[in-house]
């Protein structure tokens, strides 16, 4: 049986113009603590990060990139 990964937040970023093989790319956490401190470090590359929990987790969250700060002094 394959592992299953236990990632419930993600965290979705735009990349730099030179890694542009995607617009985005997005990483997943076990907790949301260590998805904002991760997303807290991408706001110095670009001002367009969103986050959230993955399906099924329960409650869903979504938090976009205008939330973003907001979410991260929570």
């Amino acid at each position: 049986m394959a592992n299953k990964s236990q990632d419930t937040w993600y965290v979705s970023f735009e990349l730099s113009p030179g890694q542009r093989k995607h617009a985005r790319a997005t990483k997943t956490f076990c907790s949301e603590l260590e998805a904002k401190k991760f997303a807290r470090a991408k706001l110095v590359d670009t001002p367009n990060v969103n986050a959230g929990t993955l399906n099924p987790h329960l409650p869903k969250r979504t938090i976009a990139a205008a939330q973003i700060l907001e979410w991260l002094e929570e």
